[in-house]
């Protein structure tokens, strides 16, 4: 019999991704807010079970959890854009947070054996309203974790092609005959596939039921900077458009980090993950310096070709 695995966020890009990669290995419950959205993902995979519903609704949340009883759930929903949560604090810690509060209780009330968070670079020495609100889930997601209810996380950075990214966005521009809309030149991201996001997910599944949770997962990805990767998708559509520098906006950073210089000595590294543990790492599977922009490899002009192909 199929594992039961429920998403909280259940048709948002990764979400999908997720179902188009393990479609046939679980049977899926897809929780979700936005009737349209939720009504594609029943399209594309009629198998999902769709259930219209709020994380922020405590009281119906237990009720599906309770209804459904998942033996997994990956908890994907969230305020996500940098500058909306910094101009919307108050609404962003109601979902972020208390919303997760919300998924914890209820996975812990049913018993639920696995439970995985979606997390951020941001959160790593956050510097904005919304890398507070993960950081804050890294930690309550830590603290609920025991042998028989497992909690972790997934830390991602910026994952290409996903709804509302820079990718479709400029590819939109582009369509519209308008100049791509760059914030600075100097900007750098760690970015990868929504393939090799999605493959951390199960990994951090699999860990969590081999060697138990409390744990923050990631994966060491490459550096893009922004600018190269504008000039690579002007190239790639023939276009003559100008690249127009727009400023950075609320919340953003130059450079960004996935593993902090004070976590460095709690990394350890395995085939599939780098992890976060709460014990210090006194072998030598571990990080030597923090992981950020400044120190991951760049791409080279291939690899962001790829990264922008469907």
């Amino acid at each position: 019999m199929k594992e039961k695995l429920l998403i909280t966020g259940g048709s948002g890009t990764i979400a999908r991704a997720f179902l188009r990669e393990y479609y046939d290995e679980y049977k899926f419950y897809c929780l979700a807010r936005n009737e349209r959205h939720a009504a594609e993902v029943k399209r594309d995979y009629p198998n999902v079970n769709i259930i219209i519903g709020n994380i922020e609704d405590r009281e119906q949340l237990f009720y599906f959890f309770q209804k459904i009883s998942p033996d997994i759930v990956l908890h994907m929903a969230a305020m996500k854009h940098v500058n909306l949560v910094e101009e919307n604090p108050i609404q962003g810690t109601k979902i972020n947070v208390l919303g997760t509060l919300n998924v914890i209780s209820a996975s812990l009330r049913t018993d639920v054996p696995i439970t995985v968070g979606l997390s951020t670079d941001k959160a790593c020495a956050p510097e904005n309203v919304y890398g507070y609100t993960k950081s804050l889930l890294e930690n309550c997601f830590m603290e609920a974790n025991t042998k028989r209810n497992k909690f972790a996380c997934s830390r991602f950075a910026n994952v290409a092609l996903t709804s509302d990214s820079v990718i479709p966005l400029w590819e939109k521009l582009i369509g519209e005959n308008k100049p791509l809309k760059l914030t600075n030149p100097k900007m750098n991201r760690l970015m990868f596939s929504q393939s090799d996001a999605v493959g951390v997910i199960k990994n951090i599944i699999e860990e969590c039921r081999v060697n138990g949770g409390g744990f923050i997962g990631s994966v060491l990805m490459k550096c893009v900077n922004m600018k190269d990767l504008a000039e690579v998708i002007l190239d790639l559509y023939n276009s003559k458009l100008e690249i127009e520098i727009v400023g950075t906006r609320p919340g953003e950073r130059i450079d960004e980090k996935l593993i902090s210089e004070r976590e460095v000595p709690y990394t350890y590294i395995t085939d599939n993950l780098v992890m976060i543990m709460p014990d210090k790492n006194k072998g030598d599977n571990r990080l030597t310096e923090e992981y950020s922009t400044l120190t991951a490899k760049q791409m080279n002009r291939e690899e962001i070709i790829k990264l922008c192909t469907r």
